[in-house]
């Protein structure tokens, strides 16, 4: 046991009060985020000191100039929770009201904290997300462009997953690995799908080694542990039968 480890009071309330933040300030205009960063910058640093991970002022001025290129990233993400739900009245109510669009801008927040190779931050802010929206991304998954996740609860999707652009994934679905071994944490453990792969709910898809094709459809309760070719379309056969007395 590491008797010297050391929290600060509060600690976790205060990443939570910086994700938050960072969130406004992702989706805020262009000509507001300056003036929302430097008011952000303390707290960082403060949050970086408790958890000694030593975010530099180089460190820092990277973080800002890509946390501001965010902006039209996110929007093609809320457009895609648009243009796929026939619930959605406006883009406002994505931003605003969508589980899964807060999920994804949390976790391309703590995208750009894990490239700069900040620990324990990003798996904070992913983890505070999570805890939220029922959405547990890792922040070493790699997310292409216009990803909406619908519903959001239940969704996992581990450190090694790839994901294409297009893509729709419903609540419940599982992108995970088929072992879990610490001799395996340099492996790709989890799956690769593809450019304009929907995968509905309930959906488990485990592997390093497995490819979901592009264009294809994952449907609801599947289980996957081998590769699908494009423009699949992969269904679970249920036995259920109803009958009229």
């Amino acid at each position: 046991m590491d008797l010297s480890l050391h929290i600060p009071q509060r600690f976790k309330e205060q990443v939570e009060d910086l994700a938050k933040d960072l969130f406004y300030c992702a989706i805020d205009q262009p000509k507001n985020q300056d003036q929302q960063l430097n008011i952000i910058e303390p707290l960082l640093f403060k949050v970086s000191e408790g958890l000694e991970c030593g975010v530099c002022n180089s460190k820092w001025d990277a973080f800002k100039e890509q946390l501001k290129t965010l902006k039209p990233i996110l929007r093609l993400d809320a457009e895609a929770a648009y243009d796929n739900d026939p619930a959605a009245k406006s883009l406002r109510e994505v931003y605003l009201a969508y589980p899964g669009f807060y999920a994804i801008t949390m976790y391309r927040i703590s995208r750009i904290l894990w490239l700069l190779d900040i620990p324990i931050l990003p798996r904070m802010i992913s983890e505070y997300a999570h805890s939220v929206t029922g959405t547990d991304i890792h922040p070493g998954a790699d997310i292409g462009k216009s990803f909406f996740i619908d519903h959001a609860t239940g969704v996992v999707i581990g450190e090694t997953s790839v994901i294409g652009d297009n893509v729709i994934i419903y609540q419940g679905v599982t992108l995970g690995g088929i072992k879990v071994e610490k001799a395996l944490k340099n492996v790709k453990r989890h799956p690769t799908i593809k450019d304009n792969v929907t995968i509905y709910a309930n959906a488990t898809v485990l592997g390093g080694d497995v490819v979901i094709g592009k264009n294809s459809t994952i449907g609801a309760n599947v289980w996957i542990t081998q590769s699908i070719p494009e423009n699949s379309l992969v269904t679970y056969k249920s036995d259920i039968r109803i009958t009229n007395k």
